[in-house]
């Protein structure tokens, strides 16, 4: 049986204000995250949204208190999508 499949998407509203906390959070999670993905808008003068995209390994608690801790912080909002793999 494998382990469910788990990305975090995370939208940062300001990424000058909220960047550096969202960084402490992922790196010392850092052993969970496989792969990182960073979108943010170029285009837009002021335009700080940022958005990122993370594949997680590991225990689905850790994910999920991660998942907590971003949710925690102003301007920042984290979902998951979690695909489970057939038997």
């Amino acid at each position: 049986m494998y382990a469910p499949h788990t990305i975090l998407g995370i939208h940062i509203t300001d990424r000058i204000e909220e960047a550096v906390e969202v960084q402490k959070l992922l790196t010392a999670n850092g052993q969970q995250i496989k792969t990182r993905l960073g979108l943010h808008e170029m285009e837009k003068e002021g335009g700080n949204n940022g958005l990122l995209l993370l594949e997680m390994i590991g225990p689905e608690e850790g994910i999920r208190e991660l998942a907590d801790k971003l949710n925690a912080l102003d301007g920042v909002e984290c979902q998951a999508m979690v695909f489970h793999h057939p038997e």
